[in-house]
């Protein structure tokens, strides 16, 4: 079923292939769609690209607003911080002078003006007047001593100062103590007006409005952006959000100490601002910043500008190319369809080979291929690998017909000559080609016996024939025509495929050469157990005479590698494989676990299989190297799996003897 299944699809190829044969154009409107799409595609990929390479700009934009926001306000609570322990410092000082209006005193206060975020220091007495630099002054009760004390260390909201009418300021506060009593507080004067200029905050190198907010109450501390002392957010209306923004969500992030942003209209200067804000860790502050957009996303603008033009060059690109492709169909759409014919044949071909190193049913059908292209009886291939092994592929045309002729006994006979000679054609073939000669063209009748030893000549009555060469440019097989119409044949259709057949050969060797390595043991060289377990159905079909198992393990190999190291172990091992491939060979020996090997011993009396054992057995005793041997050996196999079993069951047994012995006895050699 499955051999007409396959004829089915070659008739159906050669019928599209007639079918085409009286075209006296290409067919290209697929490779025309094929294109188009192909140009769609990396057109939807350029734009997808695009709009996440603007994507990320934006996320990495947001993501400076944010870092330019948190940088100020862990700037406002250090200095903040600094100006505490500074005034803290002072106070500690002040509290050891009685009089805190001696002009020593206050010398050393002055020297303090504009340090960190403070402009001046002021002392508050008890009876609610204040000491400045100029003296003692009276605010007619707007300070209260009693209020501030009992808050102890603090900062103040915005207030106004009230030795400058109309200005605002907030005040640090620190109690001055003097035995565990506030006999003044001393507080740090911070300028409002002035407080962007002393923190030195130019963020977004000056584009950036900086505010400065009082969550409960909305004040501005600070308003840059409007530059006008006092203010108060709130008072400033609700602002024309964009889309996806409400002024109720700022003004509630605000008060709870949210951290956020919205995008508003400003109507200043007509874009869009991105108002970023977030708490400070003073009082209930609150630090926004406010960008214009194309501050924002500069980056990303700059970006977008080269993506754009990016894709407007590929955008030219695509159409020249589709323009020239345009062109180019129209040209070859003129070719012979013979010509279309051989590069399918020759694509079958290379198609066929690209794995036919692991399928071998691939290799007949690529040969029949050849043959359909030459109209030859008979192709054969020859391929040597490295060890000069040689591997034979061969088809022929009658194993097509459907029907048996009479002279089937003759074409069978004839066949069965030509695999025997087969190798000594193959021979000739490689001394004519190592002597230089390109290629063999014997068409004409007879030419080829002028050729070919005497008896050899009933191996075909023409022949056309080329080398396969490895990558290195060594002859490594050999692709031959038989039996050809004269008038017809064309050496350069093999020589069309000669590159496809030594890739074959490179192919075919570097895979059985990966296959070897990993069916062999590293340690011992013998095969390995997924050797072993890939053969063990070969065995069980194999038509043998009679099969014995020799199933053996190395009895102290765990002692062995604790006592004197895995290298003596490893040593152990490779003794053990060296007698056993001495004694019955490689083909059938296997390591099958760390200290267990087995081997299969076809055809071979049950008395020479013990014999072969023993000798071996005793050469490891030389070597002081003792295993345990199960021996199972039948004449008719019915289960290859019961053969190992009964085989491993006797090695145990063995196995268990040996250990009886109180020289071997693991617990008392261990004690």
């Amino acid at each position: 079923m499955k051999h007409r299944t396959r004829r089915s699809v070659k008739r159906t190829d050669k019928k599209e292939y007639n079918a085409g044969a009286g075209q006296d154009r290409v067919p290209w409107q697929k490779s025309m769609a094929v294109t188009v799409l192909l140009i769609l595609l990396m057109t939807v990929c350029s734009f997808f690209v695009t709009w996440r390479i603007n994507r990320m700009e934006e996320d990495r934009s947001f993501a400076r607003l944010q870092e330019e926001t948190n940088e100020l306000v862990q700037y406002i609570e250090r200095e903040a911080e600094d100006d505490r322990e500074q005034l803290a410092l002072i106070a500690t000082m002040a509290a050891a002078y009685e009089d805190l209006a001696s002009p020593k005193l206050w010398n050393i206060l002055n020297s303090y003006q504009n340090t960190g975020m403070i402009s001046r220091v002021e002392i508050l007495l008890p009876d609610d007047t204040v000491l400045t630099k100029n003296g003692r002054v009276s605010f007619e009760g707007k300070l209260s001593f009693q209020e501030q004390a009992a808050l102890g260390e603090h900062i103040s909201n915005r207030e106004e100062d009230l030795s400058d009418g109309g200005a605002y300021v907030v005040r640090s506060y620190v109690p001055v103590q003097r035995d565990g009593k506030t006999v003044a507080m001393l507080y740090g004067v911070i300028e409002l007006g002035s407080l962007p200029e002393e923190l030195a905050a130019r963020p977004y190198s000056g584009d950036a409005a900086l505010y400065l907010i009082e969550g409960g109450s909305g004040d501005f501390l600070v308003d840059t952006w409007h530059n006008e002392p006092g203010g108060n957010i709130w008072d400033l209306g609700e602002r024309q959000m964009a889309p996806g923004y409400h002024h109720e969500q700022l003004k509630q992030g605000l008060m709870d100490g949210e951290t956020g942003y919205v995008v508003f209209v400003s109507q200043t200067i007509g874009t869009h601002l991105y108002f970023y804000y977030e708490p400070v860790g003073i009082n209930d502050w609150r630090l926004a910043l406010s960008v214009p957009e194309n501050v924002v996303f500069e980056s990303a603008q700059n970006i977008r500008r080269v993506l754009n033009t990016f894709l407007g060059f590929e955008a030219v690109c695509f159409a020249l190319y589709f323009v020239w492709m345009l062109r180019y169909v129209r040209q070859v759409t003129s070719e012979k369809q013979r010509r279309l014919d051989t590069i399918q044949y020759i694509y079958d071909v290379e198609n066929w080979l690209f794995n036919a190193h692991e399928n071998k049913e691939n290799m007949k059908l690529a040969l029949e291929r050849i043959g359909e292209i030459t109209q030859a009886e008979l192709v054969c291939l020859w391929v040597w690998n490295p060890s000069e092994e040689k591997n034979f592929w061969m088809w022929e045309k009658a194993d097509k017909e459907e029907e048996i002729s009479k002279e089937s006994r003759v074409t069978d006979q004839k066949r069965k000559n030509r695999w025997e000679k087969q190798e000594k054609i193959a021979a000739v073939l490689r001394a004519h080609f190592r002597n230089g000669s390109p290629s063999l063209l014997a068409l004409r009748p007879g030419s080829l016996r002028e050729r070919l030893p005497e008896g050899l000549w009933d191996f075909a009555d023409t022949m056309m024939a080329v080398p396969v060469k490895e990558t290195d440019g060594e002859i490594c097989g050999i692709l031959a025509c038989c039996d050809l119409p004269e008038k017809e044949a064309e050496i350069s259709l093999l020589k069309s495929v000669e590159f496809s057949f030594g890739m074959f050969c490179h192919n075919l060797n570097s895979y059985n050469a990966v296959k070897e390595q990993g069916e062999r043991d590293a340690l011992t060289g013998l095969y390995n157990r997924n050797r072993y377990e890939a053969q063990l159905l070969r065995y069980q079909k194999q038509n043998i005479a009679s099969m014995a198992c020799v199933y053996l393990d190395a009895n102290g190999l765990h002692e062995l590698n604790n006592r004197h190291g895995h290298e003596a172990g490893d040593r152990m091992l490779r003794t053990v494989a060296k007698q056993l491939r001495n004694q019955f060979g490689d083909a059938n020996t296997y390591r099958i676990g760390g200290d267990e090997f087995l081997v299969f011993v076809p055809n071979t009396e049950k008395e020479a299989v013990e014999s072969l054992c023993r000798e071996m057995t005793a050469e490891l005793d030389r070597a002081q190297i003792h295993v345990s041997v199960g021996i199972q050996w039948e004449e008719t196999v019915s289960s290859i799996t019961s053969l190992i079993k009964e085989a491993e069951k006797k090695m145990y047994a063995d196995k268990k003897a040996y250990y009886e012995q109180t020289c071997n006895d693991r617990r008392r050699n261990r004690r």
